[in-house]
């Protein structure tokens, strides 16, 4: 068996442990970013398909990647005796994905998907795909963690503070700018999670991502204060500190769900 083929068997049982029917595999990390840190690379560590695009399907018996006309060409030699069958996008006769899954579940059936990775347009379609086909979508999935025992952990690169010349517009003043727009749309909180807007707002820089310089976090803000999540350690005394006089406060990554689901039930997010 090759890599790819023992990896699916694995996962296949961690589906069975879990009783799901069919699971997702996207190409995405929390913060949907394009170019993904090591621990949010496992379609490419299940399939073997190393293009930087694509969504894996697995079932009992049927393991699909779904590619568009960029990859065809790679993903056909890559994917050559592995078990797990090209599904070219765009192609009229191939379902994507989403459409694929709500033609081949039934009543019953449970869709298994890390939904810590997946955006709110895609939640909704697979969500519409389940209730056609009566299935349920299950997104506190994280098979992964069960199977990828050398799972990389979160990225550790310090985060350092971005300064003038190059940052010409203070981070209190653009916390301002973005409270301002709150109160324009009524927003009690703000939560940021796209890496390269949470570097500029915060005027700090960081190397998690090969070739950007941006770091893993999430950011909360509030009409007076904010709070920026990220790993522990990337941050020192010094920064904190800095960051602190600006009114923003450093928590644990981890942290960053709990924050959320902390909000008075008024609040508007």
């Amino acid at each position: 068996m090759s890599s790819t083929d023992t990896r699916i068997a694995q996962l296949r049982q961690a589906m069975r442990r879990r009783g799901l029917s069919a699971y997702i595999v996207p190409s995405s990390d929390p913060h949907l970013s394009e170019y993904l840190p090591a621990r949010w690379q496992g379609r490419r560590w299940l399939s073997g398909f190393t293009g930087s695009v694509g969504t894996l399907v697995v079932t009992a018996d049927f393991a699909g990647l779904w590619v568009d006309s960029r990859y065809w060409v790679q993903a056909e030699a890559q994917l050559a005796g592995t078990g797990v069958q090209l599904m070219k996008i765009a192609v009229a006769t191939t379902p994507g994905h989403v459409d694929w899954l709500a033609a081949n579940t039934r009543a019953g059936d449970v869709i298994g998907v890390d939904g810590q990775v997946l955006g709110l347009a895609a939640f909704r379609a697979l969500s519409v795909a389940a209730a056609t086909s009566g299935a349920t979508l299950e997104i506190r999935a994280d098979l992964l963690d069960d199977i990828w025992t050398d799972r990389a952990g979160l990225p550790q690169a310090a985060i350092y503070e971005h300064v003038a010349p190059q940052a010409c517009v203070a981070r209190a003043d653009k916390l301002a700018q973005v409270r301002a727009a709150m109160r324009a749309h009524g927003a009690d909180v703000h939560f940021v999670s796209t890496l390269d807007d949470i570097a500029w707002l915060f005027n700090l820089r960081g190397a998690d991502v090969d070739y950007n310089p941006v770091f893993v976090g999430h950011a909360l803000i509030g009409p007076d204060h904010a709070t920026l999540f990220v790993a522990d350690g990337k941050i020192d005394a010094a920064l904190r500190a800095t960051l602190a006089a600006d009114g923003v406060e450093v928590a644990d990554y981890a942290q960053a769900a709990d924050a959320l689901a902390s909000l008075e039930l008024d609040q508007k997010l």
